[in-house]
């Protein structure tokens, strides 16, 4: 309504100026110069009063936007005036400046809210910008850095030199793990890093959480899994050795007294060398098992060298086809980029590459089209990989947590320790391994490497 009222009113005043300059026309070609003088003023004050009509209502416009910008919504137009245009245009400007305010209103009670989530939060929050000023800090950050206010990255010099070079090489999507020892404790903080754009500009969104106690009871998990299986090994060794040790006793001791030799019969004495055999033999195997645990422990730092990935893989390939029987599994290589290159301690790499390998074969043993593919490449972080997939039954979900537990092992053969030697071998390369299996479809092996 109002813009129709202001429209129709300029078409008033532009009809009016048009009159009036014809009629200025007019009266110059019949030469009225009363008429002339009257139509020249005439018109210079409807052009005045155009002008100040149009102008009186942009600076309007004007003042409301300029108040909205401001963020100021006290100011009110007036309704109670003269001209109807003018106060539908007011009425109207009013409105609108009252919806703003009610939308400003909402925003910063949910921002409020927001902020107050971010205050309670159990995790370290942080944005900065390209320079390395920083934007926000939730009180959580400040607390497990023990430093406050914090305004700017060079800031965290003061509380690590390391951790103060980790923010400022930081990229994004990057995953990093730090201990951070103050004069209260010592605690291991988990940071990533997230990018985002605000208004323009490229921030960083760091978050830190403190994983000390997660570690612990991963930590004690571990070594409650381990326990349980070492328990087991021993046991099952030690047990017969118990048993044939107690019937041998009972050949040469009688109510306490040793059994004379002329008392001895022939199958005592066979039997006795019978058990006196499989107590070696047991021996032998803890002693093995032993070993294996030593073994474990001791694997050396790895020495590295830039290596071909897919030189690698073409290697493995030759050592896996000794193991295929032709026409039952199909074995298969890639490297993607073709000129990939590992940082890595080749042997090692390769040993874990061999076990995996051979677990994936022995999968799908009995699998009709059976097929395992060995997949270098590198994600869309730059992250480069090596993948080990089957199409065997699979591993079961109740077991995956179990699988790179040291000697646990489904098979019938082996000692278990296969998996957990390449977890190691990994750690150790900075890397990691994952294992993602569905049943009957798909088994994966993934190993990542710094």
């Amino acid at each position: 309504m109002a813009s129709r009222h202001f429209y129709i009113q300029l078409i008033v005043r532009v009809i009016l100026i048009t009159l009036t300059a014809l009629a200025l026309a007019f009266a110059i070609s019949k030469m009225w110069y009363f008429t002339l003088a009257f139509s020249v003023i005439f018109l210079v004050s409807q052009v005045y009063a155009l002008i100040i009509f149009i102008n009186r209502t942009n600076r309007k416009i004007a003042y409301f936007f300029d108040a909205i910008r401001n963020e100021d919504f006290t100011l009110r137009f007036p309704e109670r005036v003269a001209i109807k245009s003018f106060k539908e245009l007011n009425q109207s400007l009013n409105r609108v400046n009252g919806l703003i305010q009610e939308v400003h209103l909402q925003l910063q009670i949910r921002e409020q809210y927001y902020q107050e989530i971010l205050k309670q939060a159990s995790i370290g929050i942080m944005t900065y910008n390209e320079k390395g000023h920083i934007l926000f800090s939730n009180p959580t950050m400040e607390k497990l850095l023990d430093y406050s206010p914090l305004n700017h990255i060079k800031q965290l010099a003061q509380v690590d030199e390391n951790l103060f070079k980790i923010f400022e090489t930081f990229e994004p999507f990057e995953r990093k793990q730090f201990q951070l020892t103050n004069e209260r404790e010592q605690i291991h903080l988990a940071i990533k890093s997230t990018p985002f754009t605000l208004d323009g500009k490229s921030l960083l969104l760091v978050v830190i959480q403190d994983i000390h106690k997660e570690l612990d009871e991963k930590e004690t998990e571990s070594w409650v899994r381990l326990i349980r299986v070492l328990t087991h090994e021993i046991m099952n060794t030690i047990t017969p050795i118990a048993s044939i040790s107690d019937s041998i006793i009972k050949y040469y001791r009688n109510n306490g007294k040793i059994t004379p030799m002329e008392e001895l019969e022939e199958h005592q004495i066979k039997n006795t060398l019978k058990g006196l055999e499989v107590i070696k033999e047991q021996g032998g195997n803890l002693m093995d098992f032993v070993q294996s645990y030593r073994s474990l422990l001791h694997v050396p730092e790895p020495n590295r060298t830039i290596v071909q990935g897919k030189a690698l893989l073409g290697k493995i390939d030759v050592l896996m086809s000794a193991r295929l029987h032709e026409g039952e599994t199909d074995f298969q290589v890639l490297c993607d980029p073709e000129d990939l290159e590992l940082f890595i301690d080749e042997k090692q790499i390769v040993q874990v590459l061999i076990n995996l390998g051979k677990n994936a074969l022995q999968s799908v043993g009995d699998t009709k089209n059976g097929k395992v593919q060995m997949v270098a490449g590198m994600d869309r972080n730059g992250k480069k990989y090596i993948e080990i997939r089957d199409n065997g039954p699979g591993i079961q979900p109740e077991v995956l947590e179990e699988i790179f537990v040291p000697f646990f092992t489904t098979k019938s053969e082996g000692t278990g320790i296969g998996l957990s030697l390449s977890k190691r071998v990994m750690q150790l390369h900075g890397g990691g391994i994952q294992v993602h299996s569905v049943p009957d479809q798909e088994t994966v092996f993934r190993l990542t490497f710094a």
